[in-house]
């Protein structure tokens, strides 16, 4: 049975927060909350979701911010990113002041993720991939049977992740896109960090920084 997705844009910067409850145990993952819990409570709400893990693709502040209180409020832990994310987590008392957010602090997940691991949200299984370049220990979760990945920054609908923050690598991250993403398949559909959903398939044939084309 199909899992079922929910977007929820929050912060300043209207990051996509990903809300994903299985149809069959309404077990649910919430994925990168910067902020808005009020919206992302309600979200959960109307969709039946009971939740039971946080996850995270990276460790900038509009997608993690609020990751801490959401875990302690509902009792459930905090999975993911890969551990070179550690760099950028231990900084989210500065990216708050630098951005003027509301105070963040730092924190470690209850577990890190790496290349090949697996997340099940009830009885559908994410698969992990490590796709450094946005940042060093960025990942993003692929959804085989439903055909649907969550990308954070690494892909956007025609455009892809910057790469000039610190530890940012362009090489890296075409590589991650070429090499981990495409292979998937054309048919999948993704949620960016931020805009509309598109498919791998898309932008093979249209994005002007990493089609095939290019």
């Amino acid at each position: 049975m199909p899992i079922q997705l929910a977007i929820v844009p929050v912060t300043p910067f209207q990051q996509n927060c990903s809300i994903l409850v299985c149809q069959n145990t309404y077990d649910a993952a919430v994925v990168d909350p910067g902020g808005d819990l009020e919206l992302i409570r309600e979200a959960l709400q109307e969709m039946g979701g009971n939740l039971k893990k946080v996850l995270l693709t990276h460790g900038h502040l509009d997608h993690c911010a609020a990751a801490k209180e959401l875990a302690t409020e509902y009792a459930v832990p905090i999975v993911g990113p890969q551990e070179d994310e550690r760099f950028w987590l231990d900084q989210l008392p500065q990216q708050s002041i630098r951005f003027g957010f509301g105070a963040a602090k730092a924190f470690e997940p209850d577990l890190w993720l790496n290349e090949g691991d697996s997340v099940m949200v009830g009885d559908t299984k994410l698969e992990v991939f490590h796709c450094p370049g946005h940042t060093p220990g960025h990942i993003i979760f692929f959804d085989a049977e439903d055909r649907l990945a969550i990308v954070g920054d690494v892909l956007f609908a025609g455009s892809i992740g910057r790469t000039d923050f610190p530890r940012g690598n362009h090489a890296d991250l075409i590589d991650a896109i070429k090499n981990k993403l495409w292979p998937l398949g054309d048919d999948v559909r993704f949620v960016p960090g931020h805009g509309p959903m598109s498919t791998f398939g898309e932008e093979r044939r249209s994005n002007p920084y990493v089609g095939d084309a290019i």
